[in-house]
């Protein structure tokens, strides 16, 4: 969620978050999960719905098939004009992010809701049943995930040999080749994505031209990786800010609106 709002604020937007589950994480991994009561997860998203006019929808990990369908009720009751959906199964580290119940609510129900879905390959194998080694198997996965339903596709090639992105909108199969970067700075690269390409979405772009800038920004973010922790380093996304952390010992005082502190006698 932290990576999804500093993303949009690095594209001008302004974020809100309906929280799905807590997650204890850090840059080792993913060690416990307390997933959201679904009627908890109702309640937010219709609190944000009722005060904010939503351009665009990012939808990452969900946990469970009760969250799931509280989304997918979401999605039918407002019509939003882009929705981004992430469909995330496994953290990095290997835990459990969606159960098997919500992993077959996401094939029958919630795929054909999104505008456009970007699975990276493990999540796409387990959407097709297809094995995926190649980019011909990557470019059969993302027919076949149209075929299920999906308005339009990003299969993620991180995980091979070549970082190429497949993006199908049900017609055109465009290749978005891209630079293999080390594993080692990718926390928060998927996340990151899609959230990139739900921003460029509602600023009206086309889904490649979205999907290009989106791709590289993250590979901007993830070459501007910060060297923090002792896992997989969290990605830069204000590397185009350049922002300088502050000298220690030195202090930022505001001044609007502030009254000189009254001299002692």
């Amino acid at each position: 969620m932290t990576a999804d709002l500093k993303t949009f604020a690095a594209h001008g937007c302004y974020g809100v978050a309906a929280i799905t589950s807590i997650t204890i994480q850090n840059t080792q991994g993913v060690t416990a999960v307390h997933n959201t009561p679904s009627s908890e997860l109702r309640e937010q998203l219709e609190a944000l719905a009722g005060d904010c006019e939503i351009a665009a929808v990012k939808i990452g990990m969900l946990g469970n098939r009760g969250n799931a369908v509280a989304v997918t009720e979401f999605l039918d009751a407002h019509k939003f004009a882009h929705v981004v959906h992430d469909p995330v199964m496994k953290s990095s580290s290997g835990t459990e992010l969606l159960d098997s119940g919500g992993i077959k609510y996401l094939m029958a129900e919630l795929l054909r809701r999104a505008s456009v879905i970007t699975p990276n390959v493990p999540e796409a194998e387990i959407l097709t049943g297809i094995i995926i080694k190649d980019l011909a198997n990557m470019e059969d996965a993302a027919r076949k995930l149209v075929e299920m339903g999906a308005r339009a596709v990003i299969v993620k090639g991180g995980h091979l040999e070549r970082a190429v992105d497949v993006v199908f909108d049900g017609t055109d199969l465009v290749p978005l080749v891209g630079d293999k970067l080390t594993e080692r700075n990718l926390h928060g690269a998927g996340c990151t994505f899609a959230a990139a390409l739900a921003a460029q979405l509602a600023a009206g772009r086309s889904l490649v031209e979205a999907a290009t800038l989106s791709k590289a920004y993250v590979t901007k973010a993830i070459e501007k990786a910060y060297a923090v922790g002792k896992g997989r380093l969290p990605l830069d996304h204000f590397y185009r800010q350049k922002i300088e952390p502050l000298a220690r010992g030195t202090h930022e005082l505001p001044t609007h609106g502030m009254h000189p502190a009254e001299s002692g006698h």
